[in-house]
């Protein structure tokens, strides 16, 4: 058993080649650990000659916890000083790396430690900065400077052969509160956050698409998206080999729409008023974008029921019947079949008996047959990129919002690209 109480002051420290000098309790603050390093004496870096301790500085580290408390590391940095004539160095300050990063004001153990923290736990920044009693900007520093060498991580990124785009909402920014976008890029085989890149138009996905090396690209058979033109020029330009999947979800969402806003017209025009809640066809607004076959006889009865007391002209009815179609697509198997129905369906939704609303969903089926017809080919989706959307924005409701884009970036795929959190132990920030 160690007795020597320096010894075991520097066993209860944990760190490797540091003296302990002493230690500093004051009431209701901090722990405070006064350390310097031992070992040989350097070499002057210019010269390479021998040199003087030149003087002494203390650095205050914020480090892990102790006993329930916080704790800091001061650090009595020497100062070096080479007599030669001559050199350029003159003086320099020790480093070392064990204890504390260049420019961070945590140590190597406790900055590594806030990293998984807040980047593989999810937890707030804010409760770290109260844990170890350190400001907010203390701990988010140091997370940015380890997080970003995990992130950029060259194996990070794998082969893809399903890519995915959808944009989320980065931040509300300035005194009008602008909207903010970022563009998710998802391997929607793995699940996994690729990058977030600013902005929901084509030219950033194109740069970050013109980033991968050919044989990546190449790599890719399916391109999947919602119903945007955005990501459908995106593929066009940089993956034009790739068959582009168009999300069932957002498909069958935009039926939804079309009928709830020809309920809304024929509401308005046959009532003058926006839905009551005794009007027949607000009353119905639940049971129509309900799947068919959720629907039981008391509730089918109850639909038709109301569509007979509100919408004289069967227009609505019309629209109900057009969302059924549309979902009936993905009941197909073969895809030359599936293709020739959607083609069929895109031109008789189109026909001037139907509806305003059900003629713009033909038109969008018309123009979008052939990304709709690929679901039978590749069964992909962007579902995967949407769940990834729900991390990001659970990171920013922990976050309570971002303003610089780097930060946002880095949370994002710290929380949801799959980074190797084994690297983490060798990480140097720069």
């Amino acid at each position: 058993m160690e007795v020597d109480p320096t010894r075991v002051c520097e066993l209860l420290v944990g760190l490797g080649d540091v003296t302990v000098l002493g230690a500093t309790d004051e009431p209701d603050g901090p722990v405070r650990i006064h350390v310097e390093t031992r070992g040989p004496r350097p070499s002057c870096p210019g010269c390479g000659g021998p040199v003087w301790v030149k003087d002494r500085r203390r650095v205050e580290l914020v480090d892990l916890a102790a006993f329930g408390r916080p704790a800091r590391l001061v650090w009595h940095k020497r100062r070096w000083l080479c007599p030669a004539e001559g050199c350029e160095v003159g003086s320099f300050t020790e480093s070392a790396p064990y204890i504390a990063a260049a420019r961070l004001a945590m140590t190597d153990r406790a900055g590594r430690w806030v990293t998984e923290q807040v980047g593989r736990r999810g937890r707030p920044v804010s409760d770290l900065a109260r844990e170890l009693g350190c400001d907010w900007h203390t701990i988010n520093d140091t997370v940015i400077a380890y997080g970003q060498a995990l992130v950029d991580d060259p194996a990070r990124i794998g082969p893809v052969d399903a890519l995915g785009l959808d944009e989320t909402l980065f931040a509300r920014l300035g005194r009008w509160r602008t909207q903010a976008w970022s563009t998710s890029i998802v391997d929607v085989r793995a699940g996994q956050l690729l990058d977030v890149v600013p902005g929901r138009s084509a030219a950033g996905a194109c740069e970050w698409l013109a980033a991968r090396d050919q044989a990546w690209l190449e790599r890719i058979g399916w391109a999947t998206l919602d119903l945007s033109g955005p990501w459908r020029l995106t593929f066009d330009t940089m993956l034009p080999d790739a068959t582009q999947v168009a999300d069932p979800f957002h498909l069958v969402k935009l039926a939804n729409s079309k009928l709830d806003e020809c309920r809304r017209r024929v509401q308005n025009e046959t009532l003058g008023h926006r839905g009551h809640r005794d009007d027949p066809l607000y009353r119905s607004r639940r049971l129509l974008t309900k799947a068919d076959e959720r629907l039981d006889d008391r509730g089918r009865t109850k639909l038709l029921g109301l569509l007979d007391a509100g919408d004289p002209k069967g227009e609505v009815r019309a629209a109900w019947h057009a969302k059924e179609v549309v979902r009936s697509i993905y009941d197909h198997h073969d895809p030359a079949l599936a293709l020739e129905f959607v083609t069929r369906l895109g031109r008789d939704l189109q026909d001037e008996s139907c509806p305003p609303e059900v003629r713009q969903l033909g038109r969008t089926l018309t123009r979008w047959r052939h990304q709709i017809a690929a679901w039978h080919q590749a069964h992909v989706s962007n579902g995967p990129t949407e769940a990834a959307n729900n991390l990001i924005k659970r990171v920013k409701r922990v976050a309570f919002g971002f303003t610089r884009f780097r930060n946002f970036r880095i949370r994002a795929l710290l929380y949801a690209g799959r980074p190797n959190w084994d690297l983490l132990a060798t990480v140097t920030p720069r």
